[in-house]
């Protein structure tokens, strides 16, 4: 179901003029608020260890909090939750794109990213006109199996001259290597899972400086 007909010309919604900066993905919703409050704008819910109603409920309490701040929160995969919460957006991985309701997704107004690793898996992604497009892993990474060789600074570059849509780069990202992604100009947002952290909770120092880099060198 995830293909769409070229003819429909889908072009889904933009996530406005604002860079989307220092992209957090986090597993619980509670951990957004401490994010937002340092200057965070956009934010990403990606849980692996919850169903039905408790998953539910803390998608619900993610857009609560977002909601409050004014923020751009994306969920990761749930798109059928995402649809009847009204998120402001969902992002979905290379398998999930083709099994997900794209339409659906469209027709309900809501914002998608879409995950790349390969020049080939870009073309697919940029056939749905998404509001952005992850690349990466850029560097080796611990948080997520690595399947994909990285794609490393140079094609990073490289392949985002072909991009026209907004790009968030992810995958071995820390305070340590930020400056080398953002100085590509290539990224639009830079995705954290683990920098941002400190004893699995959100720390506020690590991200003021990670956004700070950012602003210091992306600009």
């Amino acid at each position: 179901m995830g293909n769409l007909k070229k003819e429909e010309k889908m072009k889904f919604k933009n996530c406005n003029n604002i860079p989307l900066g220092i992209y957090p993905v986090v597993d619980r919703a509670y951990k957004l608020e401490p994010l937002y409050e340092v200057g965070i704008t956009t934010a990403q819910l990606r849980v692996k260890d919850m169903s039905e109603d408790i998953l539910e409920n803390e998608v619900i309490e993610a857009i609560r909090i977002s909601q409050k701040f004014d923020a751009r929160f994306f969920l990761n995969d749930f798109w059928e939750l995402g649809i009847k919460h009204k998120v402001y957006g969902i992002h979905l991985g290379q398998e999930d794109i083709q099994e997900a309701d794209v339409q659906a997704i469209y027709n309900a107004g809501i914002r998608l990213g879409i995950s790349t690793h390969t020049t080939n898996e870009i073309q697919i992604a940029m056939a749905f006109e998404p509001s952005y497009l992850a690349i990466g892993p850029i560097f080796e990474t611990t948080s997520k199996k690595m399947v994909y060789n990285p794609v490393g600074i140079e094609d990073l570059k490289k392949w985002a001259i072909n991009v026209n849509y907004p790009i968030v780069a992810i995958g071995g990202i820390n305070i340590n290597n930020i400056k080398e992604v953002a100085l590509t100009k290539s990224a639009n947002g830079i995705a954290m899972i683990s920098d941002i952290l400190e004893d699995r909770e959100v720390s506020k120092t690590r991200t003021m400086a990670l956004i700070d880099a950012f602003e210091k060198y992306a600009s």
